[in-house]
C-alpha cells in the first residue's frame, strides 16, 4: 500500500514527514507523522511509537514534544499516529463531547453500531500501520518500543501487554491506568464495546496484568498537579497491579507538573534515552 506525503520538513539533519494513506481497517484515509533521523540514510534504524491522548491528532506530539533533536542524536524513527478515524461519514459523539468519538478512539476495535465499521484503532496500530512502516520507511522492525500520553499511555501499555516480545521498552506519560475504573474509560468502552464488561478487560492495563499478561519493565511519569490525576488516571492502581505481578515499574511522581505537553516536553528526553538503551 502506498503512502502519500502530505508534508516534509528538514529537521536536525533528518526529515519530519506527515503521511496519508487509505486504511483498510478504518475504511477512511488516515494520517501519521514520521520523523526519520539522519542515520536512516545509510541503515535501518529502530522505531519509537508515540500514541497521543484525547482530542489529539498526529501533529500534537510532533509539534509540541520537542522530541526530534534527541531522536536525531540517538537514531530513532518517531511514529505518531492519529487518535481516531476521521471523515464526513465517521460517527462522532452525538453529544459533541471531547472524550468520545473523533479524536478519542481509545485504541480499541469497536463492536457496537455505529462505531464498529470505522473505529478499529487496535487493529490499525497493532497490525496495519506497522506493516506500512516496515514496507515504506527505513525502519528496523525487529527493534521497536512504544510510549504514549493519557489515552495514548493506556494504548501503549495495553498494546505492549497484548503483544509480548514486540516492544523492547514501554513507557507512558500520565496514562489512564484502568479505563474500567474511570469515567473516560467507562464511557468509551461502554459505547465502543457494549455492556459486556468482561470484554473490557483486554483494554485495561491493570486487568491485563491481573489476567497474566506481563512486561519486563515499565517507566511512567505522572504530574502531581494534573487535574485528572485522582478522577481519571489513578496511577496507584497500576502501581498495585505491577507490584502484585512482579513487574518492575518506575513511577516518577513529578511535583508541579500538569497534564499538558509542557509536562511531556520536560521529560521526553529521559524517555527517549530510556528507549534507546533498550533498542541498542
Amino acid at each position: 500500500m502506498s503512502l502519500e506525503i502530505v508534508a516534509q520538513n528538514r529537521c536536525f539533519d533528518g526529515v519530519q514527514y506527515i503521511y496519508r494513506h487509505a486504511s483498510r481497517e478504518t475504511g477512511t484515509n488516515m494520517r501519521f507523522a514520521a520523523f526519520v533521523p539522519p542515520q536512516a540514510a545509510t541503515q535501518k534504524v529502530p522505531v519509537f511509537w508515540f500514541l497521543s491522548g484525547l482530542t489529539c491528532t498526529e501533529e500534537n506530539f510532533t509539534v509540541k514534544a520537542g522530541a526530534q533533536r534527541v531522536a536525531a542524536e540517538l537514531g530513532l524513527i518517531l511514529i505518531a499516529p492519529d487518535t481516531s478515524p476521521r471523515g464526513e461519514f465517521v460517527p462522532g459523539d452525538p453529544d459533541g463531547s471531547y472524550d468520545f468519538g473523533l479524536g478519542a478512539g481509545f485504541y480499541v476495535d469497536a463492536t457496537q453500531a455505529p462505531y464498529a465499521a470505522n473505529y478499529r484503532m487496535r487493529s490499525y496500530i497493532e497490525t496495519e500501520l506497522p506493516a506500512l512502516v516496515g514496507e515504506n520507511l527505513p525502519a528496523d522492525m525487529a527493534r521497536q518500543s512504544i510510549s504514549g500520553h493519557s489515552m495514548g499511555g493506556h494504548g501503549a501499555i495495553t498494546i505492549a501487554l497484548r503483544n509480548p516480545g514486540r516492544f523492547r521498552a514501554v513507557s507512558a506519560f500520565a496514562p489512564i491506568a484502568s479505563p474500567i475504573n474511570c469515567p473516560w474509560g467507562q464511557k468509551a468502552l461502554g459505547r465502543y464495546i457494549g455492556a459486556d464488561q468482561p470484554a473490557w478487560r483486554t483494554y485495561d492495563s491493570c486487568a491485563l496484568i491481573e489476567d497474566g499478561r506481563r512486561l519486563p519493565a515499565l517507566l511512567v511519569d505522572q504530574g502531581l498537579a494534573d487535574n485528572f490525576l485522582a478522577s481519571q488516571l489513578k496511577p496507584e492502581l497500576l502501581e498495585a497491579a505491577c507490584a502484585a505481578a512482579g513487574i518492575k515499574l518506575t513511577l516518577r511522581r513529578q511535583a508541579g507538573y500538569d497534564h499538558s505537553y509542557y509536562f511531556i516536553a520536560s521529560f521526553i528526553e529521559d524517555h527517549l534515552r530510556y528507549h534507546a538503551a533498550a533498542l541498542a
